[in-house]
């Protein structure tokens, strides 16, 4: 945060800064969800909806799943949350008691850690690192379990690694954790964003899993705030009562708008700007290095870089923020764990920009060295 709103400052001196520090897709969303929402508001359909969300968003992810990952998903277990923040808030409060601790990776997407806290419960880290693709692994799991943990909460993709763990790897893990009654949540949001290979979801794992998605990333949706989580069927009433004491239901023209998001149209849309994704990650990637920065695990999703900047990482990103406006987020915004030394860097931005912010950042570098 401290970046950003340094950036702002820059930005309001008159300097231009490239923004390489927020995950937020430069794209909006696509025409059809944006007509859908229009003609939702001019039809004056802005009244609460139920907590769960609209029964035509909720078989439309059903059937999406069905059709992008052969996945059964009854619609009755889909719950449409107020973003994927309120998806992850309620499913932490259904699952967390005063004292519970629940595994997160670190480094990490820090609103896992901030959820569990607020409902009483320990946070407890896992160290990961490069070897693993900065993602869990079963040995991990096993060894920090203890008699108060309550289950694992990963994203994969992952924010700020974009590194996913592998299907073999999360169903042994799922296993494990099923065999001692806890609960795996695995936080899908970026799961359209996948390169080189295919997606997947850890719906159909074995045991309690829970998958948390979003409208944000991949359906370019950031200010709509809709998300939707993926629960067993038994812990339905329980989600929905809690939902509707925090949020009463999530918003309604930005249901509406989503039905439209799986629209052969809409998704035609956002195909080609996964790609246009793809081919932004196969710019920047190799550009870093050039620079001397080194990259470990490489990404396979999401839209970031989490690359070594060789030297304290906060200095690093708030002098090349004041020597040549490129902004970027320190890798201690995301865990304590060996995270001193890097840098996330979001290929959020044009070809254009990240051409200038590529030359920018190698002269920084390079002047660092001299």
């Amino acid at each position: 945060m401290d970046v950003l709103s340094r950036a702002h400052a820059l930005e309001a001196a008159g300097r231009r800064v490239v923004h390489l520090e927020i995950g937020e897709p430069d794209f909006t969303a696509p025409e059809p969800v944006v007509e859908a929402g229009v003609r939702a508001l001019r039809e004056g359909r802005t009244a609460y909806t139920a907590t769960l969300g609209l029964p035509a968003l909720r078989e439309a992810i059903a059937a999406h799943y069905r059709d992008k990952f052969s996945a059964t998903v009854s619609p009755d277990r889909i719950a449409i949350t107020s973003g994927a923040s309120g998806g992850l808030l309620t499913v932490v409060a259904l699952y967390v008691d005063a004292g519970d601790e629940i595994l997160v990776p670190d480094p990490g997407y820090p609103g896992y850690r901030h959820f569990v806290r607020a409902f009483e419960g320990v946070a407890r880290t896992l160290p990961v690192a490069a070897q693993t693709n900065f993602q869990p692994t079963l040995d991990m799991v096993r060894a920090a379990w203890r008699a108060k943990t309550k289950g694992l909460l990963l994203g994969s993709p992952s924010n700020p690694t974009g590194t996913l763990i592998a299907k073999e790897e999360l169903e042994n893990i799922a296993r494990f954790i099923a065999a001692r009654g806890g609960v795996l949540l695995v936080d899908e949001i970026y799961q359209g964003l996948v390169y080189g290979t295919e997606p997947s979801s850890a719906l159909g794992l074995p045991g309690e899993v829970v998958v948390i998605n979003s409208f944000s990333k991949y359906f370019c949706m950031t200010g709509w705030r809709l998300g939707w989580a993926v629960l067993p069927e038994s812990a339905m009433r329980g989600f929905e009562k809690l939902a509707q004491h925090l949020f009463i239901s999530p918003p309604s023209a930005a249901q509406y708008a989503a039905c439209a998001a799986f629209s052969d149209e809409s998704l035609s849309t956002l195909e080609q700007r996964r790609q246009e994704f793809a081919r932004r990650r196969d710019f920047l990637l190799p550009a870093l290095r050039t620079a001397g920065l080194a990259i470990p695990a490489e990404p396979k999703g999401a839209f970031y870089i989490y690359a070594d900047c060789g030297r304290d990482a906060k200095r690093f990103a708030l002098e090349l923020l004041q020597n040549e406006a490129v902004a970027a987020t320190p890798g201690l915004d995301f865990g304590a764990n060996a995270t001193a030394r890097f840098v996330r860097f979001a290929y959020t931005r044009s070809m254009e920009d990240l051409e200038e912010a590529a030359t920018r950042i190698a002269r920084f570098v390079c002047a660092l060295s001299a």
